[in-house]
């Protein structure tokens, strides 16, 4: 918020505030009083410091494993419309399986692992004592499935007439 003088109004002023008191005249809470909204959290000096070390090892980590995906997607579409391009309708589908089945995922599989044997930790995830597990995050487990075969063949199917288009 700005300090000091008011500023005479803008016309764009002006229109978010008419939009505004519209808004206002068809609310069904108009004149009511709000919820109020308990909120499940108390700032303590650990986020303050922690806070100060930049991104914790989870965050890095959760990069890491976005970026080697993102690579392996780029690096997989390449292959998927080479082999469009090399190899006819017939051999496709039977190439491209071999490519799915070879390709290595070592890598971020291992990121992968440590993300999901560490994260609920290093995250402080709370316990949901129903399921006796931690809680799920935006109602998705918080755990990554490992990358596989099946992945690839999702993502980049062996249908030679959709790799050929691309290609």
């Amino acid at each position: 918020m700005a300090q000091g003088a008011i500023r005479p109004e803008t016309p764009r002023d002006r229109a978010e505030r008419e939009a505004l008191e519209q808004d206002l005249v068809a609310s069904p809470v108009k004149g009511q009083p709000l919820r109020q909204r308990l909120r499940n959290f108390r700032p303590d000096a650990d986020a303050g410091i922690m806070a100060l070390g930049g991104p914790t090892a989870w965050m890095r980590r959760l990069r890491a494993i976005e970026n080697e995906i993102d690579l392996h997607e780029r690096q997989l579409e390449v292959a998927w419309r080479e082999l469009a391009l090399v190899a006819g309708r017939a051999e496709f589908e039977r190439l491209w399986h071999q490519t799915a089945e070879r390709w290595s995922f070592a890598q971020v599989n291992t990121l992968i692992e440590l993300h999901n044997r560490n994260f609920p930790v290093e995250a402080r995830l709370p316990m949901d004592p129903r399921t006796r597990d931690f809680v799920r995050i935006n109602g998705k487990p918080y755990q990554r499935p490992l990358l596989d075969a099946a992945w690839i063949l999702v993502r980049f199917p062996a249908d030679f007439g959709a790799a050929a288009a691309e290609a």
